[in-house]
This record gives structure tokens, C-alpha cells and sequence, in this order.
């Protein structure tokens, strides 16, 4: 299930509308958090949020830490409710010795998935083919649309 700003749907399906998630939270296994910081989404993922999600559910946050409220993200996980891939905290970088460090069901990456010598080959590499596509007229790769 995806889930935007705003319900709508595209060729692939039904995106449907952050009002939504009350609905789709229960039936998710998985919960990717991906949204920009703004003051709809700061503290998105708070208590609430979590009490709706199904026991033992893995919740991943790639955005900014302050989308999820860190004292809900613990308390969920410390009780064995829910399971936690972290890429981004709420302090960033958590600080040494962190009871989020010390549970078997939370993974905490240091957010520098993309800072590899990896990184820069790659990067030019996809801006080479964006650029020979666009210069086609073909559609580029990877395009994200905005509402």
C-alpha cells in the first residue's frame, strides 16, 4: 500500500491519503516512513501511531529523526511490540549508550547509507544516462512526482 498527502491513483494502483493511515496501519507487516520534515509530519509516528501498528510489525525510518517520537519509538520496542529499523534518530546521532542501542529488535544505522566510494562512480553514472535519455526524448529513470 502507498500512502501520500493525498489520496489519488496512478497506473500502478491506489495511493491512498495520510488520513488513511488509521485504516492501513493495522494491516501492514511493514511500515516504511519516507516524507520530508514539515509540521505535518513532525512527530508523525508518535504513540498513536504505533498503538495501531500489529504486534511484532517492523516499523523503518529513512526521513529525519524528528518524524517519529523517540520516547514512543522505545517504549514500543522495549516492550516487544514492535520491531525498529532506524536510519535517522530524534537526537541524531543517539547518544552513547542509548536504550535504543541495547535491544535485539531495533537495527540504528548511522544515516551514510549513500556515503560509500561507491557513491560518486554511481552518481555519475545515472546523471550520464539521465542526460542521455532526456537528450533522446526519453522519459528520464527514477522520476518522483510532487502533489
Amino acid at each position: 500500500m502507498r500512502v501520500a498527502r493525498t489520496s489519488r491513483s496512478d497506473e500502478r494502483g491506489a495511493i491512498h491519503g495520510i488520513g488513511s493511515l488509521g485504516d492501513l496501519l493495522p494491516e501492514a507487516d511493514i511500515v516504511v516512513i519516507a516524507v520530508p520534515l514539515n509540521e505535518e509530519t513532525t512527530h508523525l509516528v508518535d504513540d498513536s501511531f504505533l498503538s495501531l501498528m500489529r504486534d511484532h510489525s517492523l516499523l523503518v525510518n529513512v526521513s529525519r529523526g524528528k518524524v517519529a517520537v523517540t520516547e514512543a519509538l522505545l517504549a514500543h520496542a522495549n516492550a516487544g511490540r514492535l520491531r525498529l529499523a532506524l536510519d535517522v534518530t530524534d537526537p541524531e546521532p543517539l547518544p552513547d549508550g542509548h536504550p535504543l542501542f541495547a535491544l535485539a529488535n531495533v537495527l540504528v544505522s548511522p544515516h551514510v547509507g549513500g556515503a560509500t566510494t561507491a557513491m560518486a562512480p554511481r552518481v555519475v553514472r545515472l546523471l550520464h544516462q539521465q542526460f542521455s535519455r532526456m537528450l533522446r526524448g526519453d522519459e528520464p529513470l527514477n522520476v518522483v512526482l510532487r502533489s
